[in-house]
């Protein structure tokens, strides 16, 4: 099975260059699964319905999120109903929304989604590997191919995320930083890994917001209201192959693909 894993979606320019590619890529990887991180992409903070199946009608089968998820309040009934949309699974259980996908893939591929969120320099939640632990048990025989975004923003602790669950799971992914990392590999027990996925916006940015307004900000370190940049469209993310019966990843490329508007 192969299935393309995107990096956070940004504002409109985000949305925009993955409508525009998605379809081709997943006819030339012959990719029967998506899963995008879609925190960012109501203005580049949060998520609305409309927005929500914007991406969803793209070709998204399942969007994962971190600690913006929340910044629109018109999320809160939609994570509630759409389950294809994810919050981090180590958020407290009173949380709206839930933090696993389990379902099937055209041709019967038995598939979960796992969202996290990191610990380091991010906002209070519990401990991820307890909770990877508790959901991989929950999910037995259920699925024999186990996707996980990693939503944090030390590279050292999403790499021991990979570490640790290597063997148990199909993939880790990191996603928050917006920076695609070079380091896609395959664990010596067969997960295929990566520490980001990168940012599928505005790469003319400073992870997709606009220049000007980051630097002002580091210059004067005051209160600045950030805007999502424009430029040079890019989706990031990679492409994986697993093989269905075992679990293993077969393969890992990493993607970035422009916009051919922008």
């Amino acid at each position: 099975m192969k299935a393309i894993i995107i990096g956070d979606i940004v504002g409109k320019p985000g949305r925009s260059v993955l409508s525009e590619t998605l379809k081709r890529l997943k006819d030339k990887y012959e990719a029967e699964f998506v899963v995008a991180n879609a925190e960012n992409a109501a203005a580049g903070a949060g998520v609305i319905p409309r927005v929500g199946e914007e991406i969803l009608n793209a070709g998204v089968d399942v969007m994962t999120s971190g600690n913006h998820i929340y910044d629109k309040k018109e999320v809160i009934q939609y994570i509630e109903k759409e389950p294809r949309l994810l919050r981090p699974a180590n958020y407290a259980p009173e949380t709206p929304g839930r933090g696993m996908w389990l379902g099937s893939t055209p041709s019967g591929t038995q598939v979960a989604v796992i969202n996290l969120q990191g610990r380091l320099f991010m906002p209070l939640s519990n401990c991820q590997f307890k909770t990877a632990d508790r959901l991989i048990s929950e999910i037995g025989t259920r699925a024999s191919v186990i996707i996980i975004d990693h939503h944090a923003e030390a590279t050292s602790e999403k790499y021991a995320l990979g570490r640790y669950l290597d063997g148990r799971v199909s993939v880790v992914v990191g996603t928050h930083t917006h920076v695609q990392t070079a380091d896609e590999q395959i664990l010596p027990g067969g997960t295929a890994y990566i520490s980001d996925l990168g940012m599928t916006g505005p790469h003319d940015s400073i992870i997709g917001v606009e220049s000007s307004l980051v630097i002002t900000r580091f210059l004067r370190w005051m209160p600045t209201r950030f805007a999502t940049a424009t430029g040079d469209a890019r989706l990031n993310g990679i492409v994986v192959e697993v093989d269905e019966r075992t679990g293993k990843a077969v393969s890992i490329e990493r993607l970035q693909v422009k916009s051919a508007t922008s």
